[in-house]
């Protein structure tokens, strides 16, 4: 199948097969391998990137399903400069991660979920990320660098 969609900013094209995954896709043929594969099963939000602004967990969507729209991966929240989001930014200053294999995924569910609510409570937080898994329990640190980041820490 042919897909053309805007991955971080720049226009792609390209011939999949019908059942690749957008998740494969973006570590396999495009090398944005930030965006972890974690479960297979939707399950720990480490593959989650933003489609059309909205957050997805990309092992859960064909390529082919993101035809014609904008994906941003990890790989595309810093600006051209380098300065890193303010997202990312918060998850550096309040050490939001440990081993960083569900760092990706947590720092673009954050992110969303900031875009629909900017003033989250501490219980807003947790129960907005609870679809995404840090294995490692770093939970307390990922909630104050999301707190931090929407300026209520």
């Amino acid at each position: 199948m042919k897909i053309d969609m805007t991955v971080n900013g720049d226009a792609r094209s390209a011939d999949v097969e019908a059942r690749t995954l957008l998740v494969h896709y973006l570590r396999d043929d495009l090398g944005l391998t930030g965006t972890n594969v974690g479960c297979d099963t939707s399950s720990c939000g480490a593959c989650t990137i933003h489609i059309d602004g909205e957050s997805v967990k990309s092992c859960t969507m064909l390529a082919a399903q993101a035809r014609d729209t904008e994906v941003t991966t990890i790989e595309g929240m810093a600006d051209a400069s380098g300065e890193l989001h303010p997202m990312q930014e918060a998850f550096r200053q309040c050490h939001g991660l440990q081993c960083g294999y569900c760092t990706p995924g947590m720092v673009m569910a954050a992110t969303s979920l900031l875009k629909e609510n900017p003033s989250p409570s501490e219980a807003e937080v947790r129960e907005g990320l609870e679809g995404n898994l840090c294995r490692c329990t770093g939970y307390h640190n990922i909630v104050k660098a999301v707190m931090t980041a929407a300026g209520g820490a």
